[in-house]
């Protein structure tokens, strides 16, 4: 028992395969207390403000079609003491995106919101701010979409992290080893639940399944490409190649299935250690079995006619490939298992395995890029305050001017 306890309080268990995973029960975060404490942030210099007279300020700035500097919303954000204060921050973030001065958020602003709606139990609306980003101008760095990640993991809320996820992959902000990790570590946890999709989530999970996958050269990252190119293939089969890559940045080209048996064909010409799970292989299966054809629903024949000629042509030849690419698989996964390239661990198992790995050393990384990225801040912070000085100076100067040149009349 006493040797137990330390190991339950990191929150692993061993599972029968040997391999460490974190206790499901515990509902830990995955990433270390040194990681998301934000006492270095918190400690930083910083404006002490009044919000009601902050606000009082912006709503006279707009009256008179004038900007609101960008100084001005990061001091009313680095205020925030309350819940209620949140919704009135993302009330003057809307305003600010929608004046002269939107492109003038700060990177420091967007971390300092989302830590605030963190601290003030306001995680619906960090990321309500981010999926509607272009509104609200909220465009994340890696290391905040990662405490905000690890905050829906802690509470076992897969949805919303999935949401999370699919963000990310719109972005395109997969940079950082450790959102590529957490990423495939939230969809493989939302997978085990099973959940009922839709076409468009199977379109956003297997985009960003692909995405996160290209990134690793593992069993876990070439079986998430193979996972992620049937799902985008199923979509395009049934759904049309312009449904899978619409505000998704992916190909155009058609042949998502083709490329998804690509992936097997280049997994048995790796190394031995490079294998494909068999969970990603049956996925890829179910879709090339031969389906019965379903009749036309009003809403695909609406989308079949924004489409041109040549997109319907090739949609046609890839459910006419069908059977040949379901011989294909068969010899593929026949010839994998050959090469005992199949491996039977779960996804998720062997996703928690790669983390664990991984995560002293990407911590490491990503908190030194973050003390860098916090002193960068805050000279930026402090220049811009010595120009508003200055300029708050000069505008002083020039209406004293004024003043003694009409008192002189």
């Amino acid at each position: 028992a006493k040797m137990a306890a330390p190991m339950l309080q990191r929150g692993f268990v061993w599972s029968r395969t040997g391999i460490k995973v974190w206790a499901a029960a515990g509902k830990r975060s995955i990433l270390s207390a040194a990681y998301v404490d934000s006492s270095k942030w918190e400690q930083r210099a910083k404006d002490k403000q009044n919000l009601a007279e902050l606000a009082g300020l912006m709503d006279k700035t707009y009256e008179r079609k004038l900007p609101v500097s960008s100084l001005t919303i990061s001091r009313f954000i680095d205020n925030i003491s309350s819940r209620e204060q949140v919704d009135q921050a993302e009330y003057y973030l809307y305003k600010f995106r929608h004046s002269p001065n939107c492109f003038y958020l700060r990177d420091w602003s967007i971390h300092s919101w989302i830590r605030q709606c963190l601290k003030f139990g306001a995680r619906d609306k960090a990321l309500y701010t981010i999926q509607n980003k272009v509104q609200y101008g909220i465009f994340p760095d890696n290391f905040t979409f990662n405490i905000l990640l690890d905050s829906f993991i802690k509470d076992g809320n897969y949805k919303d992290a999935m949401a999370m996820v699919t963000e990310i992959t719109i972005q395109e902000s997969f940079d950082e080893v450790s959102t590529q990790l957490l990423a495939l570590y939230v969809m493989y946890n939302y997978l085990k639940t099973k959940p009922e999709l839709t076409w468009e989530e199977e379109r956003d999970l297997g985009a960003s399944l692909l995405l996160t996958g290209l990134k690793q050269t593992n069993t876990v990252g070439f079986s998430s490409q193979l996972y992620g190119y049937a799902l985008l293939g199923k979509v395009e089969l049934h759904k049309g190649l312009r449904a899978v890559y619409h505000q998704m940045p992916l190909m155009w080209t058609p042949g998502y299935l083709n490329r998804a048996l690509q992936v097997m064909e280049n997994v048995a010409s790796l190394p031995e250690d490079v294998k494909l799970c068999k969970e990603a292989v049956d996925v890829l299966e179910a879709v090339l079995k031969p389906v019965a054809v379903a009749e036309t629903s009003q809403e695909e024949a609406e989308a079949a006619e924004e489409e041109t000629p040549k997109q319907v042509q090739s949609e046609e030849m890839e459910k006419h490939r069908l059977p040949e690419y379901h011989e294909q698989f068969k010899d593929l996964y026949a010839k994998l298992q050959l090469l005992g390239k199949v491996d039977s661990s779960s996804l998720l198992a062997l996703t928690t395995q790669l983390v664990e790995e991984n995560q002293p050393k990407f911590e490491e990384e990503d908190l030194a890029k973050y003390e860098q990225k916090l002193k960068a801040w805050g000279q930026e912070w402090a220049l811009l305050v010595e120009r508003e000085k200055e300029t708050r100076e000069k505008a002083q100067q020039e209406l004293e001017a004024r003043k003694a040149a009409k008192a002189s009349l």
